[in-house]
């Protein structure tokens, strides 16, 4: 685990990040995290956490040696997650600019984490739901596969700034490769790589490319499940398992705790 070695101390900086996640999940027909906490405690745990029944049923195989957990934020994270991610006068949340090569990047001091996966994997909702509460930050998404032909970078106040990286995979960039490998290896502040991968029908031989690029670079990257919400207990529990085994045995800088997103994560506004 040389790359977590190397970079752990960084990850409380990427924390509200990760957090939020679970406030966009939980909070699909709520304006603010704070409405959720006002529900009947059954209720609100539930939307909040909407995976514990399924945590509760993996059991690791003693045989394989897995170490199964999902990502679980305590209330506290996720409300200062939300702060984080909230646009007010001091906190700044803004589109910065699009790059297809890394010397037409802004050059920020801030850390950078960046957000890769498969065309149509749900990367740009994701976004798009992290920034619900910043409305003038526009992230476009499309139904269509390959809609992100660019790296698109975001300020998120004085935190970090997030990248939106083109899809690989069906209409994937001619360039794809030589942009996002050159980025991936000569990008100083990244400090965090999310790379999506759809539950449907996890771990793709496309997917291999993103993997492929993080372990060689040994950038410390977690695997963000999306479309929960689109597969069934069992099929979703058997996609968890077969993933974990694939990081415990075929990885070395992919953290163990898989962050799982549902396809409908916007804010109602």
């Amino acid at each position: 685990m040389t790359a977590l070695g190397l970079r752990l101390p960084t990850g409380k900086l990427l924390e509200p990040l990760a957090a939020l996640g679970r406030v966009n999940r939980a909070c699909s027909t709520f304006q603010t995290f704070a409405e959720v906490l006002r529900l009947p405690t059954r209720q609100m745990t539930k939307l909040a956490f909407p995976l514990q029944e399924l945590q509760r049923q993996l059991t690791p195989d003693s045989r394989l040696d897995l170490h199964v957990k999902t990502f679980d934020p305590s209330l506290e994270d996720i409300s200062k997650a939300e702060s984080v991610f909230t646009a007010t006068g001091r906190n700044c949340i803004e589109y910065l600019s699009s790059a297809v090569r890394l010397d037409h990047a802004p050059d920020l001091p801030h850390p950078e984490v960046c957000f890769i996966g498969r065309s149509n994997v749900g990367k740009s909702s994701l976004i798009k739901a992290l920034f619900s509460l910043a409305p003038e930050v526009e992230v476009r998404v499309s139904k269509k596969p390959g809609h992100t032909k660019k790296m698109n970078f975001f300020k998120v106040g004085k935190y970090f700034t997030l990248v939106d990286m083109p899809g690989y995979g069906y209409r994937a960039p001619e360039d794809f490769v030589d942009m996002v490998e050159t980025y991936l290896k000569e990008r100083r502040n990244l400090m965090r790589t999310f790379l999506l991968v759809d539950s449907v029908v996890g771990i793709q031989k496309t997917d291999s490319i993103a993997i492929g690029m993080c372990e060689e670079f040994a950038l410390p990257y977690v695997m963000v499940l999306t479309k929960i919400d689109k597969s069934s207990r069992g099929h979703l529990l058997k996609q968890v398992l077969q993933i974990q085994k694939f990081v415990d045995t075929e990885t070395q800088g992919c953290f163990p705790q898989l962050f799982p997103v549902r396809s409908r994560t916007e804010f109602r506004h």
